[in-house]
C-alpha cells in the first residue's frame, strides 16, 4: 500500500516545486541603487555634453627626435619643471666617440691650414726675389713664369685647406647638435603627468602610442566639452556653464569659456548610453576654471551644462 502511494506523492511534490521555482524566477530583479545621485541641470534650457578635465596646455606628449636607449630619466611624476629642463637623457657614447674623432679631424684641418700658409709665403718670397732682378738675363722667363705659378697655386691651396676647416667645424657643429637632442628637454613650465620610459629601455622615435613621457601646465584646468552637432546651432558662447564631478554632484565649478575650436571632430568619448550613436561629430567648446574648486584630477570627466535661450537660440 506505501509503494501504490509514494509515486504519485513524489510526483506531485515534483510538481510543486517546479511551479514555486518558475514563479520566484519570474519576478523583476529590483533596480539597484545608484552609486551616486546624477547631476541635475541648474538650467531651464541647457545643452548637456561630456567634458574631460586637461590642463591648459594640453596634454603634450613628450618623444624623442632620435631612438636609443635611455641612459637616464631625470624626473618622476608630480615633478614640477621649467621649460628646458632635462626629462631624461639617452646613450651617448657612440656620439661622444664620434666628437673626438671630428674634433681630431678638425685639428688636422688646422694644421693643414698652417703649412699652407708657411708654403705660400715661402712661395711669394721666392717670386718676390724673382721680381726684384732687373737684368731679365739672371733668370729665365720659364722660370719666373714658374713662381708665378707657385704663388697661385699657393693660394688654391690655402683656399682649399681653409674651406676643409670649414667643413670640419660643420661636422663638429652637427655631432654636437645629436649630442643636445640625445637630451630630451621641457618645452614649457610644467607638471610630469605620467612616466613612461625607464633606464635601460629603447626610446623609439616616431608617434608612439604611449608617450614616453606626458606633461602639462596644471597651474590652470581646462575642461573639453564635447556639443552635439545636433546642438551646435544652441551653443552660445556668452550663456553660462556650469561643470558638476563626476560620483559627487555636491561638487560643482562656474565655467568661463576660453575658446571653441570651430572644426567639428568625430566623437570618441563615449558614455556607454544605449541610445548612444558612435557616427555623431561633435563641437568642442574650452572651458576654464580654477583646479582649487574642485578635488578633481586631468583625465577625469565632468557633467557640463550650458545654458540655452528658451526662444529657439542664436548663431555662434
Amino acid at each position: 500500500m506505501q509503494v501504490k502511494y509514494t509515486l504519485p506523492i513524489l510526483a506531485a511534490a515534483g510538481f510543486l516545486f517546479a511551479a514555486y521555482t518558475v514563479v520566484n524566477s519570474n519576478k523583476p530583479v529590483p533596480v539597484a541603487p545608484a552609486v551616486a545621485p546624477p547631476s541635475s541641470a541648474p538650467f531651464k534650457v541647457f545643452i548637456a555634453g561630456a567634458g574631460i578635465v586637461e590642463p591648459k596646455s594640453q596634454n603634450i606628449d613628450i618623444g624623442t627626435p632620435l631612438s636609443g636607449i635611455v641612459k637616464t630619466v631625470a624626473v618622476k611624476v608630480g615633478d614640477k619643471v621649467n621649460a628646458g629642463a632635462p626629462l631624461f637623457y639617452l646613450d651617448d657614447r657612440d656620439t661622444r666617440a664620434e666628437l673626438a674623432v671630428k674634433r681630431a679631424d678638425l685639428a688636422k684641418a688646422r694644421a693643414d691650414v698652417a703649412i699652407e700658409k708657411a708654403s705660400l709665403a715661402d712661395a711669394r718670397s721666392l717670386n718676390n726675389l724673382a721680381e726684384a732682378v732687373t737684368d731679365r738675363r739672371a733668370i729665365s722667363s720659364e722660370e719666373l713664369l714658374k713662381r708665378r705659378n707657385a704663388v697661385m697655386i699657393g693660394i688654391a691651396k690655402l683656399d682649399s685647406a681653409n674651406a676643409l676647416v670649414q667643413q670640419a667645424e660643420a661636422a663638429v657643429a652637427d655631432t654636437k647638435t645629436t649630442l643636445t637632442l640625445l637630451v630630451i628637454k621641457a618645452p614649457i613650465d610644467g607638471e610630469v603627468l605620467q612616466v613612461n620610459v625607464r633606464p635601460g629601455e629603447f626610446a623609439q622615435a616616431g608617434v608612439l602610442n604611449t608617450p614616453l613621457l606626458m606633461l602639462g601646465n596644471l597651474d590652470q584646468l581646462h575642461v573639453r566639452v564635447d556639443i552635439d552637432e545636433n546642438d551646435a546651432w544652441r551653443f552660445n558662447k556668452n550663456s553660462k556653464a556650469v561643470a558638476f564631478l563626476r560620483g559627487n554632484a555636491n561638487f560643482s565649478a562656474d565655467l568661463s569659456l576660453a575658446y571653441v575650436e570651430p572644426y567639428v571632430v568625430p566623437k570618441k568619448s563615449l558614455t556607454g548610453d544605449s541610445t548612444e550613436r558612435v557616427d555623431t561629430r561633435v563641437l568642442q567648446a574650452l572651458y576654464s576654471f580654477e583646479p582649487s574648486q574642485l578635488p578633481i584630477y586631468t583625465g577625469q570627466q565632468m557633467d557640463v551644462f550650458i545654458e540655452a535661450p528658451d526662444d529657439g537660440g542664436s548663431p555662434l
